[in-house]
């Protein structure tokens, strides 16, 4: 995700949004923060949390490289709590500390330096978790009949600015003659309008693998010789993202209880004279880099910079959360078990909006892709905020 990164997800909840769609909607998201205990909790004595330092330490390091006063997102006491790479200093130093195996230690260490709070969209406690993965496809070095579909870098035009109203994100775009214009969307970019760039890193098979791997922000492209180069998000057209999904459902060739990752492929793969227009209904578009000295073992970076930890990492949505925030999570896995553990806020996407919204990163592989395309709960989230050092003590 994108970690922007990590795009993806929303294919996964998109019976969640449209649900979502059709409930009366008071205003727009806004984020809530309701100060609770440890002991408020449910799951939060059992789970080993332990098992989310390694994430956590190196978040750490990260954000010890980077300047002070580095934005990381969030509102009103999130922002004050946990918004700049500074905050974070006093109970990062506090992690280097601990005996990282040690779960009393670990357990008393998250007691002690943060303070959770159950978030809230207006009131309404309900959290939204989807799930996303780093899918492998097929892909060569150039283009032949086989590998004719292009894998972009990002181009040396597109730029994002400052939004000139207050308050809003910010632009992106396509700069032509001093001026921020729209960039060009999926069906032009489709037609060739990037062609004779040498922007092209790899070749794909299909424009279907192309838009899967876009939505989920990174991957492994596997070359015709066995190799494996990873790809990671680079940025994207600034165009909106239009869920295939809902358009699916709109037009009754899904049903609402059908929308998953696996079924929308099917549909596409089904429906070849058709699947290339369904594809560009959606005109945002994401850019790649090639990621280096990146082992097979390893998840792949986030938008914080921070290679992203199976079940133990998450996408939020900057605007209302900052990066980088742990989070207990409740909710359900689509095996049915239940999923009551701590994750890390290490990631973005672009359709991952709202206060009370997670999207949970599966890992890669086969079984990974088939859990996350599949994810689409409902439960609860509270963050964990920062304490400075005046402010420390067990709650």
């Amino acid at each position: 995700m994108t970690r922007l990164s990590r795009l993806a997800g929303l294919l996964a909840a998109t019976l969640l949004s449209v649900l979502a769609s059709c409930a009366d909607q008071s205003g727009p998201p806004a984020l809530s923060l309701r100060r609770v205990t440890f002991s408020d909790v449910p799951g939060w004595s059992t789970d080993r949390l332990a098992e989310a330092m390694p994430a956590l330490l190196a978040q750490c390091t990260r954000l010890g490289r980077l300047p002070a006063d580095t934005p990381l997102g969030g509102v009103a006491e999130a922002a004050q709590a946990a918004g700049t790479a500074a905050s974070w200093q006093p109970a990062c130093q506090a992690a280097r500390a601990l005996p990282r195996q040690d779960e009393a230690s670990v357990r008393q260490y998250f007691e002690t330096w943060f303070l959770p709070y159950q978030v809230s969209d207006r009131g309404d406690p309900t959290a939204r978790v989807t799930g996303y993965f780093e899918p492998e496809f097929e892909g060569s070095l150039g283009p032949s009949a086989t590998y004719a579909v292009p894998l972009y870098a990002r181009p040396d035009d597109l730029a994002t600015v400052p939004n000139p109203e207050p308050g809003q994100p910010p632009v992106t775009g396509r700069r032509q003659g001093g001026l921020i214009q729209p960039y060009w969307t999926r069906a032009e970019i489709d037609r060739g309008v990037l062609r004779g760039r040498n922007l092209e890193l790899l070749w794909l098979k299909s424009p279907v693998d192309l838009f899967f791997l876009q939505l989920q922000g990174s991957g492994r492209i596997r070359l015709p010789s066995g190799q494996i180069v990873r790809v990671g998000y680079a940025g994207r057209n600034g165009q909106p993202y239009v869920p295939l999904g809902r358009e699916l459902v709109a037009e009754h060739q899904l049903a609402p209880d059908n929308v998953s990752m696996q079924s929308i492929r099917a549909w596409l793969a089904a429906h070849p004279a058709e699947a290339q227009a369904m594809l560009e209904r959606n005109p945002n578009y994401v850019f790649f880099r090639a990621l280096q000295g990146v082992s097979p073992e390893q998840g792949p970076p986030g938008a914080l910079g921070v290679d992203l930890t199976p079940l133990r990492s998450a996408a939020v949505d900057r605007a209302f959360l900052p990066l980088g925030v742990p989070l207990f999570l409740q909710t359900t896995l689509p095996d049915g078990s239940a999923f009551d553990r701590l994750v890390l806020a290490q990631d973005l996407g672009t359709d991952i909006t709202g206060p009370a919204r997670a999207d949970l990163f599966f890992g890669w592989g086969e079984s990974a892709g088939a859990e996350a395309g599949s994810m689409h709960g409902s439960g609860s989230m509270v963050v964990l905020l920062p304490r400075q050092p005046a402010s420390r003590g067990t709650s």
